[in-house]
C-alpha cells in the first residue's frame, strides 16, 4: 500500500480508503446502495487491513447513524492506532430545526452521537459534509478548533465546498489562528473533471489535499456500461438511487472516455475499473481514493488499482477524451495560458 501526506498536514493516509455508505441500509434511499451488516463488515474490514487500507469513512446521515454504528461494532477491539475513522456532519439528522447545518449547536451534538456510534474517543478526520451558508463561518471554525484543543477530533476537512466557501474557511482560521482545513472530500472522476477548474489550484496552492469520493461515478466507469451497453433507465444510477444522478457532462465525451477504458483494460491486464482508479490516483493533491463495496469480490476488485501505474501516453489518452470545454471564467482565464495556466499543467506540480 502507499501512503501519502493528507494534505499540508503531518498525517499519512492510504492512497485507497474505504467508504462505509453501504453499511446498515437503515433507510430506502441507503438500501439502495447496500445494506452490510456487522459481520460481513468485519470480514471486509480485516481485508482492508491485511492491505493496507487503514482508512474508514462514514457519515453521520449515512443510513441515520446505522452505517456508523456498524463500522464501530464490527472494528471494536481493535488497536485504536492501527486504523483512522473519518466521519462527517452538517446535513439534517432528526427533525428539530437545529438538527442541520454546521452551527455550534448541531457540531457538537453530531460529534457526541458519531463518538458512541463509532465507539472511539476521537476521530481522526473530521468533515463539515456541506457549506453551510446561514451560519457564520466563524461560528463553524471556532467549534472545530475547539474540538481539536479538545482532543476529539485531530484533522479537519470540508467537503463539497465550491472554491470560495473554502478559501474563506482557510482565511478565517489562519486569521484568528484556528486549526485549518487540511483535506477537501470531492467528486471527481473521469465522468465529470469540474474539480480541476477551480479546487485543484486551490488545493495546490493551500495544501488542501483531496480525498475522492465515487471516483467510478456511482458506478458509471465500473464496466458494467458502454456505448453497446447504455446504462439501463430503471437503474439506480438513472432514478436518481445515485449520489451523482446527473453529473456525467456530455454523454458522447462519456462513451469516448469508456472507448479508451476498455481499450486501455485490454493493453493492461487490468479491468475498467482498475484502469479508471489508476488515472485518480495519478492526479494532482489527491491523497485518497474512497472505495466501496458490497461484497468481497468487488472490494479486492478495487485494491487492484494499486501497485502498477498507467503508462504516460495512456493517461495522455484518457486525458484527451475525458475532457469537456470549461464554463465562465475558465475558458476566458486559460486563454492566457503564461498567467493561468490550464489543468494539464499541473500534472508535473
Amino acid at each position: 500500500m502507499e501512503y501519502r501526506f493528507l494534505g499540508g498536514s503531518g498525517l499519512q493516509v492510504p492512497v485507497l480508503s474505504f467508504g462505509t455508505a453501504t453499511f446498515g441500509g437503515g433507510n430506502d434511499f441507503f438500501k439502495a446502495w447496500g445494506s452490510t451488516q456487522v459481520e460481513e463488515a468485519k470480514r471486509l474490514i480485516e481485508i482492508c487491513l491485511d492491505a493496507g487500507v487503514n482508512l474508514f469513512d462514514t457519515a453521520d446521515i449515512y443510513s441515520d447513524g446505522l452505517a456508523e454504528e456498524v463500522l464501530g461494532n464490527a472494528i471494536a477491539g481493535k488497536q485504536r492506532d492501527q486504523y483512522l475513522l473519518s466521519t462527517k456532519t452538517t446535513f439534517t439528522f432528526g427533525k428539530s430545526p437545529n438538527n442541520q447545518g454546521s452551527s455550534r449547536f448541531h457540531i457538537l451534538r453530531q460529534i457526541e452521537g458519531s463518538l458512541k456510534r463509532l465507539k472511539t474517543d476521537y476521530i481522526d478526520i473530521y468533515h463539515m459534509h456541506g457549506f453551510d451558508g446561514v451560519t457564520p463561518v466563524e461560528e463553524t471554525l471556532r467549534t472545530l478548533d475547539d474540538l481539536v484543543q479538545s482532543g476529539k477530533v485531530r484533522y479537519l476537512a470540508a467537503s463539497n465546498f465550491s472554491g470560495w466557501h473554502l478559501m474563506k474557511s482557510l482565511g478565517i482560521s489562519e486569521k484568528y489562528g484556528w486549526n485549518k482545513y487540511v483535506a477537501h472530500q470531492v467528486y471527481y472522476s473521469l465522468a465529470n473533471r469540474e474539480y480541476e477548474w477551480e479546487l485543484m489550484p486551490l488545493g495546490l496552492d493551500q495544501k488542501v489535499g483531496a480525498i475522492v469520493w465515487s471516483p467510478l461515478s456511482a458506478g458509471r466507469l465500473g464496466g458494467k456500461y458502454g456505448r453497446n451497453k447504455p446504462i439501463p433507465k430503471d437503474s439506480r444510477v438513472s432514478q436518481g438511487g445515485s449520489p451523482v444522478p446527473e453529473m456525467v457532462l456530455n454523454e458522447e465525451v462519456f462513451y469516448n472516455t469508456i472507448d479508451a477504458l476498455q481499450e486501455i483494460a485490454e493493453e493492461t491486464g487490468k479491468s475498467v475499473a482498475q484502469v479508471a482508479l489508476n488515472w485518480l490516483l495519478q492526479r494532482p493533491t489527491v491523497s485518497s481514493i474512497i472505495v466501496g463495496a458490497r461484497n468481497e469480490k468487488q472490494l479486492k476488485e478495487n485494491l487492484g488499482a494499486i501497485g502498477w501505474n498507467l503508462s504516460s501516453d495512456q493517461v495522455k489518452k484518457l486525458d484527451a477524451v475525458s475532457v469537456v470545454p470549461p464554463i465562465y471564467p475558465y475558458w476566458h482565464q486559460w486563454q492566457n495560458k503564461t498567467l493561468n495556466p490550464t489543468p494539464d499543467f499541473y500534472r508535473n506540480a
